[in-house]
């Protein structure tokens, strides 16, 4: 808008200068033109400055003026800007010359005033735009920023601007978004933190009493009741135990103890634990600095998931630092592959409680690791643990098949 008005404004002011200096010249050169046709109609001598058919006159105008009519016209006369006046004269044409020179350079440095001031302007106006809306903008990628960190889970990201702290500074648009976007945060994080809360004491509240019933149902006489008491007492338990893990998880209280292990061996060692028919297979061994028991936990869980929802075989495969889990069931539900697993929340079979590939992404993040939920194209469940870049110590191959 700054450059349009600064245009605008030059093309008005050249245009009436321009006009205001042509006519004054073609006013002085139409007198002129009076007074030299009067002497001529007197017989007296012509002007040097004046003539009939003077050679330089521009042949349109000695056109109009042999057809009767008087004209002005600015033209260029042995080099210099000059303005002609002609008229009729015994079927000829009679003209004067006005030299021109002071007021083309009069448009002429009107034309590099007006160039000058508005390129002036505009490049003020450009810098005070620019270090103006660089403010805005410098204020605007913080709130998206900090937006973007509250997504992936920093739930402590403020962007404090100080607009929302200060009543008496005026409150522009960007401070009312930020501050908006810091109410919704604390909104959303003392929420979390209610429903941690509230499942780590329910949890703990729990434990005992499911103490006292494992040892209860263990004095029960054997038989079939007896069994079924028990065994979902034992899912109490584990429902319970999984629940403080993941409270544990969310509080970001955890803490890994690193060593050196061989990853072939602990992915055999996770599969005989689980009492599974579940194929291993060592494309390539190597040794990773990790701990060893959450490592256990994810491998455990992603096996027991592929057993409970989906379909033999079940495959766990070591290629380096890589561990793949892969099923030939339905494969994961979208709203798991969009959004990550979900607590309590299971689709297809209906078993479980949507804990298992909680647990599992929760102490990967502890490891430092990334765990990769997907579908193959051939079907299938596809999970893939890759462990961070530093844990792997060596490599060795292995072909080794073992189920």
């Amino acid at each position: 808008m700054c450059c349009a008005l600064a245009a605008l404004l030059g093309a008005l002011v050249h245009a009436s200068v321009t006009s205001q200096t042509v006519n004054q010249a073609r006013e002085k050169a139409l007198g002129r033109l009076a007074d030299v046709t009067e002497a001529y109609e007197a017989g007296q001598p012509m002007p040097r400055f004046a003539g009939v058919d003077p050679a330089g006159l521009p042949p349109s105008l000695r056109k109009l003026a042999v057809g009767g009519e008087r004209g002005t016209m600015v033209n260029t006369f042995n080099g210099r800007p000059t303005m002609w006046a002609a008229g009729p004269a015994d079927g000829r044409a009679l003209a004067v010359r006005v030299d021109y020179t002071l007021s083309a350079r009069t448009i002429t440095g009107l034309d590099r005033a007006i160039l000058g001031s508005s390129a002036l302007a505009i490049g003020a106006t450009l810098l005070v735009g620019a270090f103006a809306v660089t403010r805005i903008t410098r204020r605007l990628h913080l709130t998206a920023q900090v937006a973007r960190r509250i997504s992936a889970g920093d739930l402590d990201a403020r962007v404090n601007d100080p607009r929302t702290k200060d009543p008496s500074r005026p409150q522009d648009e960007v401070a009312t978004v930020s501050g908006a976007l810091d109410t919704m945060a604390s909104s959303l994080q003392n929420k979390l933190l209610s429903e941690q809360r509230f499942t780590a004491d329910v949890a703990h509240e729990l434990r005992t009493p499911l103490t006292g019933l494992t040892a209860a149902a263990e004095l029960l006489p054997e038989g079939r009741p007896t069994e079924m008491v028990r065994e979902r007492v034992r899912t109490m338990r584990t429902l319970t135990e999984d629940l403080l893990e993941i409270s544990r998880l969310d509080a970001g209280s955890e803490t890994v103890d690193l060593d050196v292990h061989e990853l072939g061996s602990l992915a055999e060692r996770v599969v005989r634990g689980s009492g599974t028919a579940t194929e291993v297979r060592i494309v390539r061994d190597t040794t990773v600095a990790t701990d060893r028991r959450r490592l256990e936990r994810v491998l455990g869980n992603l096996v027991s998931n592929g057993h409970r929802h989906g379909a033999e075989p079940v495959v766990l495969t070591v290629d380096g630092p890589v561990v793949t889990v892969t099923d030939q069931g339905p494969g994961y539900p979208p709203y798991l592959l969009e959004h990550g697993p979900a607590r309590f929340r299971t689709e297809g079979s209906g078993k479980g409680h949507g804990l298992g590939l909680t647990i599992a992404r929760g102490q990967a993040a502890v490891l430092g690791a990334e765990l990769w939920f997907g579908n193959a194209p051939e079907g299938g469940a596809v999970a893939r643990l890759t462990l961070p870049e530093g844990a792997a110590a060596g490599c060795g191959d292995g072909p080794a098949a073992k189920g």
